[in-house]
């Protein structure tokens, strides 16, 4: 998990005696024999961060002391114990009470603790947090309240949420609550459990939209589809992508189909489709017209598409892109934009893709060893699938080859242009067979 980019253990609420000693908090040593700060010392030496869990009501949420009133001795302590994150919860919270002050009051605790703090904010959604969490001093705040371990729950939030994640950027994140991939009804939030699909799809939402990735369930009893879903590197990446640009909506039909895009790093952009909840084949086609995502057809442009799941290359597509996602179901897309040349060279290299051939990277550079040939028209470096298709095409002992975009540029040409077009691959060193 620490390889795949998890790096906090996160403790939360019952982890204290239930009243201060000394007006310090005290770890209950029944849970904790050896306090905090030697847990603190064991997760640190593993190359793990440390959260630790409070709140800014005058008690937590199962009745145990809070920080309300003591934040900054708490906030030392804190630091002392070599807390990395703390998780700050909302429960009986006085109704005279201003919140917006008492997560400002935390946050100025915690930035004079003498250690770097990652303050994770969890009100609820009370208030409208996105307004005003990040100038309050968080960096993330919990969007929603609690989620459970049934469909609906990690559906209405994700629902909730689908307009409110344009303010979702560096140094403040929407945190759409904990993960329930794979609990299957265990746990303290588990009731009726989800179904495999559903956990991904859950999983690929909060990745999608840039919600922290905070798992819920145990890991040790993890199955393996759900260790693979939590552990997908493709879906990790679009949520940790270095340009940190939100999601963006681009449709929906509310409760039911929605498509989002989101800019990556690298002049890329992800495509996402969720079926919430629709049931009837005829109606599961999902599309997206280029144009919303600012590539009009004009512009040349198209997208080579690879699915972030499986890894697999669906090819170049332009002016839009449409697929079938089943009920419960998702796709997750990342493309690379691609210049037109013409109609033959799509279908030629959505063909290769189809029937499980290569084509060659015209990124790579001519000094590299293993690269040996090379498009005499682009300079490509080309895959063994692209020579032979040229030898079958004009020459089978030619030393001399093209790329299947300028090969289909060639062969996508009109009555009128084929006699010039005879003498250029002449001229190149290449015979057309009858």
């Amino acid at each position: 998990y620490k390889e795949a980019g998890y790096e906090y253990v996160i403790i939360d609420d019952c982890w204290s005696l239930k009243e201060r000693v000394d007006g310090k908090l005290v770890a209950d040593p029944a849970l904790f024999p050896k306090g905090m700060k030697a847990l603190s010392d064991y997760i640190h030496g593993k190359g793990l961060k440390f959260g630790m869990y409070s709140c800014a009501g005058f008690k937590t949420c199962a009745g145990y002391p809070s920080s309300y009133g003591h934040e900054f001795e708490d906030a030392k302590q804190f630091a002392e114990w070599g807390v990395d994150y703390l998780k700050y919860d909302f429960c009986n919270f006085p109704a005279s009470g201003d919140a917006k002050n008492a997560y400002l009051t935390m946050a100025m605790a915690l930035r004079n603790s003498g250690r770097d703090i990652f303050f994770a904010a969890c009100n609820w959604g009370v208030q409208d947090p996105a307004k005003w969490m990040r100038s309050r001093g968080a960096n993330s705040y919990r969007s929603t309240g609690d989620i459970f371990d049934v469909p609906k729950s990690y559906k209405d939030i994700f629902m909730q949420q689908a307009e409110n994640i344009e303010g979702n950027a560096p140094g403040c994140y929407n945190d759409m609550d904990m993960l329930i991939v794979g609990m299957h009804g265990n746990g303290n939030v588990g009731m009726g459990g989800c179904t495999d699909e559903q956990y991904r799809q859950h999983f690929a939402m909060w990745a999608f939209l840039g919600s922290p990735l905070i798992i819920g369930s145990d890991i040790r009893k993890l199955d393996e589809y759900n260790t693979a879903t939590l552990l997908n590197r493709g879906l990790i990446s679009v949520n940790q992508d270095m340009a940190n640009c939100p999601a963006f909506l681009i449709y929906k039909e509310a409760g039911r189909k929605y498509a989002f895009g989101r800019l990556l790093s690298g002049n890329r952009i992800a495509l996402a489709f969720f079926n919430i909840d629709t049931k009837e084949e005829w109606a599961q086609t999902m599309s997206i017209a280029f144009d919303d995502l600012g590539i009009h057809s004009e512009s040349g442009i198209g997208l080579k598409l690879t699915d972030v799941v499986t890894g697999e290359e669906r090819g170049i597509f332009y002016d839009g892109y449409s697929t079938k996602v089943p009920l419960d179901g998702c796709e997750i897309l990342v493309g690379e934009t691609r210049c037109r040349t013409n109609t033959g060279d799509v279908q030629l290299e959505n063909l290769y893709k189809e029937n499980g051939m290569s084509v060659g990277n015209g990124m790579q550079e001519k000094h590299k060893t293993d690269i040996t040939k090379f498009c005499i028209k682009c300079g490509a470096a080309l895959s063994s699938d692209e020579i032979a298709l040229h030898k079958k095409l004009y020459n089978r002992a030619a030393e001399s080859f093209m790329c299947i975009r300028c090969s289909s540029a060639y062969l996508e040409v009109t009555q009128e242009m084929l006699t010039a077009k005879i003498e250029e691959f002449k001229k190149m060193g290449c015979t057309l067979f009858d």
